[in-house]
């Protein structure tokens, strides 16, 4: 099993229409490509010394094929939805791997 994590700081003048975008388009969106069996998203609690507002989400998948399948199908159409909140935020993406459940 692998997550791909994308990590957002978020500018606090457009947190709110983000925040509300993620939840109601953009992760549907992102489950809704079949590739991801679950997302979940996170607050970060540390204080950003640029200011905004952090948030990861991790989108659990069940294979580093499925994980390319993503990126070569959907990850430029998706990431392009982003238009409304250019300049505003900076993410990252991080693949992990699950080594061990408990």
């Amino acid at each position: 099993m692998y997550i791909y994590n994308v990590t957002t700081n978020i500018q606090e003048d457009v947190h709110e229409k983000w925040f509300k975008w993620m939840k109601e388009e953009h992760i549907p969106e992102m489950l809704g490509t079949g590739k991801f069996t679950k997302a979940v998203m996170t607050k970060v609690l540390v204080q950003e010394e640029m200011g905004g507002i952090t948030y990861s989400v991790q989108y659990t998948t069940e294979s580093k094929e499925l994980l390319k399948k993503y990126y070569e199908e959907d990850a430029a159409t998706l990431r392009g939805k982003t238009k409304p909140f250019e300049g505003k935020f900076v993410s990252f993406r991080t693949e992990l791997e699950v080594v061990s459940e408990q």
